[in-house]
């Protein structure tokens, strides 16, 4: 590739980065208080609220079933509406949080609902209010599994911005379409596809060694 081509290639990778680190932010704030709520109102949880649960739940379920290419082009008019605009990373970010926040939810609250029962238990017998056992008792010990959750969201995000670059999100996929796919250019796909490749690897080696570490406290 020509040295113009490898600075397209570095616009590229910031790009993504900075797509998938914006959309993981939103996906992690907006998506652990929402497994904490999925469990809290759950069956035998701390929080009586069948119907909101149920809501939520479908909420979840609709948004996780929709592929994230329907999604994208459905999301166009509120993208235009947040970002003004419906092209670039910025756009691309908006539609990759939504889609990203349920995905994380559903694994955290996994992890969440696996915190030994007799904790909360005990953490109720003290006095302990619904606050308390959600910051000292659920949180804390689902951590690893939510840093493991959240990693593996962080990996989807990933392939699903490659695949926002269909619709000029920009980014690596963009690239691998505009000058790979569409040019023909064989050597600039392999390229774009091992850059991939090697972000997902170290992006699964930092959440395999936080997970570790947090397992280890």
């Amino acid at each position: 590739m020509s040295p113009a081509m490898y600075e397209r290639l570095l616009q590229a990778v910031l790009d993504t980065a900075s797509m998938v680190g914006l959309s993981a932010m939103v996906a992690f704030v907006a998506g652990l208080p929402m497994a904490v709520f999925l469990v809290l109102s759950g069956p035998g949880g701390l929080i009586s609220a069948p119907r909101t649960h149920r809501l939520l739940g479908g909420l979840v379920n609709g948004f996780r079933a929709t592929p994230f290419i329907v999604l994208l082009v459905a999301l166009l008019p509120f993208t235009r509406l947040i970002t003004g605009t419906t092209i670039g990373v910025w756009a691309a970010a908006v539609p990759l949080a939504i889609s990203a926040t349920p995905f994380f939810a559903r694994i955290a609250e996994v992890s969440l609902r696996e915190v030994d029962k007799g904790l909360i238990e005990a953490a109720q017998a003290i006095g302990c209010r619904r606050w308390h056992i959600v910051r000292h008792v659920l949180i804390p010990e689902a951590l690893p599994g939510i840093a493991g959750g959240f990693t593996i969201t962080i990996v989807s995000m990933i392939g699903a911005s490659a695949m926002a670059g269909a619709v000029g999100a920009g980014g690596l996929g963009d690239m691998a379409i505009r000058y790979g796919y569409q040019r023909f250019d064989t050597t600039v796909m392999i390229v774009v596809v091992a850059v991939l490749i090697a972000m997902v690897c170290l992006v699964q080696f930092a959440g395999d060694l936080v997970v570790r570490r947090l397992r280890a406290r």
